[in-house]
């Protein structure tokens, strides 16, 4: 994919865990390559089919400048993440640099690198308990206002049968096409989050619950950890997922079963 380059970005802040290093202002630079298909504009001409270089040099400072963080990996985080937010960018790989350090020993500088990617991910959501369609729409206006998930389409709301053999209730599911900038354990993180403030209790497997969300796609990424499996394990077989998923995302190639969503028989 195409880059726009920031190179040797100077700027004098103050971050660092030892106290003078709060107060006494240094120097940081920054690289930074800022991925995003510029084709349009090798057309067009026009800065604004781009990324504006300047603009997005102004955001870091900014970053570096308003305030102090510990470490240089907090700092290249907060610089990254505010890249992202600000511009079109599909990705970005930010380094900070810390010449200045108060190393005792003869070294260049030192630095911190982090990447981040623009991904597409489609979760399911579920409610058994209380007014139902109401804590699906709270929790989709909760993940919205997650710095990193942007929501982008929401399927309809269908009413399902109890699944496992615990939950008594019927259940109000949906599916939700989400942005995000945030690794998958980042957005697992925030989806427990959300599920927490709305009073998700776990206690009992497959139990009636306020919300139930679970991650079924992140981009085109296989996970396997013991926390963490995507493509969701099970989803395949559930016609709950799958109705609402075959709404929004239709054409999705499942990275596991390489075929189709639409394509996908219970």
């Amino acid at each position: 994919m195409d880059k726009i380059l920031i190179r040797g970005l100077k700027v004098l802040a103050c971050h660092g865990c030892k106290d003078f290093e709060k107060t006494a202002p240094q120097p940081f630079i920054f690289d930074a390559d800022l991925y995003f298909d510029f084709s349009r504009a090798a057309k067009t001409d026009n800065l604004s089919d781009t990324i504006n270089y300047s603009a997005a040099s102004k955001i870091i400072a900014a970053v570096a400048q308003n305030n102090t963080y510990n470490l240089i990996e907090k700092l290249a985080y907060e610089c990254a993440c505010a890249v992202l937010d600000g511009t079109p960018a599909s990705g970005i790989s930010l380094t900070v640099y810390k010449p200045e350090a108060p190393v005792k020993l003869d070294f260049n500088s030192m630095g911190a690198t982090v990447e981040l990617w623009r991904t597409t991910a489609y979760l399911s959501l579920g409610s058994s308990v209380g007014n139902r369609e109401e804590y699906l729409r709270a929790a989709i206006e909760k993940l919205n206002t997650f710095r990193g998930i942007t929501v982008k389409k929401v399927s309809g709301f269908i009413e399902t049968e109890p699944y496992g053999g615990v939950a008594k209730n019927k259940f109000i599911n949906c599916a939700a096409e989400v942005e995000t900038y945030l690794t998958a354990r980042g957005l697992l993180n925030a989806v427990h989050a959300v599920e927490n403030a709305c009073g998700r209790t776990r206690t009992v497997r497959w139990e009636d619950r306020t919300l139930d969300i679970d991650i079924i796609f992140f981009g085109k990424q296989v996970i396997t950890e013991d926390d963490l499996i995507i493509p969701h394990p099970a989803y395949a077989t559930r016609g709950f997922v799958l109705e609402p998923l075959k709404q929004i995302a239709p054409d999705f190639v499942c990275p596991v079963l390489k075929k189709p969503v639409k394509a996908i028989k219970i």
